[in-house]
């Protein structure tokens, strides 16, 4: 396994997805801001930081790239390892999240990544983890179907049970356990993942990523458009309380991250422009936001 060839995908996945989104957005230009350590920091490395603010369809669209050394993994690289506690490592991925402006887009997560370890008592250990899922305000069966066929198709090629896993899995995840509630319809979501081989695992990581343009951008097609008043407005701001809540409170990308010394500005690109929470707020039946409470975020089979 080469980590010159992982790097040099993941820079240019991070550069065609958001060309793709720029160009979506109209032409939108987008900030690339390139970032390193400073010497003497317990961690080392670089990355890039891409984002989009304030476009025509996106209210903030973040894609990040990192590449980071340091002396010893965080706790919540470890947890699933406990051998794997206190060795040196190196870690390189592409995460991104879009929030759209439209409530009847649904917001989009990928995360892809490669993790490294060397164990003083041993040869070097890789995995790799990642996925996608989808969060929408309003629910639309066609656009859940397709998302998660999508998904299916790029793990397909790998095993025919690697998508019911990687679903199960997801929706595991991305749960809030202290409301016990799902986060959106999922997607896939695996860790710790290396039982193909480095190479072929790699190759799996690189169908993921490649899939997420292909998953989310006839959905924005379909809905960008779509015309809204403020009761959607505010419904949106709302769910996307939830969106935050999940990721300062169980996310463990953000948790890796900020464990280990990242570049704070770039671990929390995810955060949604604005948001809103209500006291004990219900939707009223029979309305399209009840509908998405009691029939989309739910555990379900969409395929």
């Amino acid at each position: 396994m080469d980590p010159t060839q992982i790097r040099s995908y993941l820079l240019d996945l991070q550069k065609s997805i958001m060309t793709a989104i720029s160009n979506l957005d109209g032409g939108t230009p987008f900030v690339s801001d390139a970032w390193h350590k400073n010497p003497g920091e317990t961690l080392q490395g670089n990355g890039i930081t891409q984002i989009l603010e304030n476009g025509h369809v996106f209210e903030r669209a973040g894609c990040g790239f990192s590449h980071v050394r340091g002396p010893q993994l965080p706790p919540s690289a470890t947890q699933h390892r406990p051998e794997l506690a206190g060795s040196p490592f190196e870690a390189m991925g592409v995460s991104l999240v879009f929030h759209p402006r439209n409530p009847y887009v649904p917001t989009v997560h990928m995360n892809v990544r490669m993790i490294c370890a060397t164990p003083s008592s041993g040869a070097p250990v890789a995995w790799f983890g990642g996925g996608l899922d989808l969060t929408p305000y309003y629910g639309f069966e066609e656009d859940a179907v397709h998302f998660h066929q999508t998904c299916h198709d790029a793990l397909a090629p790998y095993g025919s049970d690697l998508y019911p896993r990687f679903k199960a899995w997801c929706d595991d995840y991305f749960c809030l356990k202290h409301r016990g509630e799902q986060r959106g319809i999922g997607g896939i979501f695996f860790d710790d993942f290396s039982e193909l081989g480095n190479d072929k695992s790699f190759e799996m990581l690189q169908s993921v990523g490649n899939s997420l343009l292909l998953a989310y951008l006839p959905i924005v097609e379909r809905r960008k458009d779509t015309p809204y008043s403020e009761r959607e407005r505010a419904h949106q701001l709302y769910r996307r309380g939830r969106y935050v809540e999940f990721n300062l409170v169980w996310d463990r990308g953000t948790h890796f991250g900020l464990q280990s010394g990242g570049r704070t500005e770039s671990i929390l690109l995810s955060m949604p422009p604005l948001v809103s929470w209500s006291y004990q707020h219900a939707p009223q039946e029979g309305t399209p936001e009840h509908d998405l409470m009691k029939h989309f975020i739910v555990r379900r089979e969409w395929i």
